[in-house]
């Protein structure tokens, strides 16, 4: 699955690639298509295990996962994603199990992440997690 890559990346949220493949429109949905043409997306192995579970969309799902490469998990990854899930609930604000792991693999790879939903902003404003939509 995926390919290695040396230039420029950008990893791509569940969120906006299921709405790419319904054929919604919004900006993360035109980020993920310009991804998808210049070779430069990425995923992160969280978001190849919740895609290969949507239903929707089965025909173009399948090239994109083959196509686009996986972020891999570093040493010391989920030491990382436990204690920056900790610092975000110790505010109090919402940090799911899936999407802590995902933010964790961009800030690993210094890989921006494209993103419709909104609960990727606490890791954006307080982990340095990189948001472009």
């Amino acid at each position: 699955m995926g390919r290695e890559r040396t230039q420029a990346v950008i990893c791509a949220d569940t969120s906006s690639i299921a709405r790419y493949l319904d054929g919604e429109n919004g900006h993360d949905v035109n980020l993920v298509a310009a991804a998808i043409e210049d070779e430069s997306l990425v995923l992160s192995p969280i978001t190849v295990t919740e895609l290969l579970s949507y239903t929707g969309a089965r025909p173009l799902l399948e090239p994109l996962i083959r196509n686009a490469p996986v972020l891999p998990i570093t040493e010391g990854f989920w030491e990382r994603a436990g204690l920056m899930r900790c610092r975000i609930r110790q505010r109090g604000l919402k940090a799911k199990l899936a999407d802590t792991l995902i933010a964790q693999c961009c800030i690993d790879a210094r890989a921006p992440l494209i993103a419709h939903d909104p609960d990727f902003r606490h890791f954006a404003e307080h982990c340095g997690l990189k948001l472009v939509a």
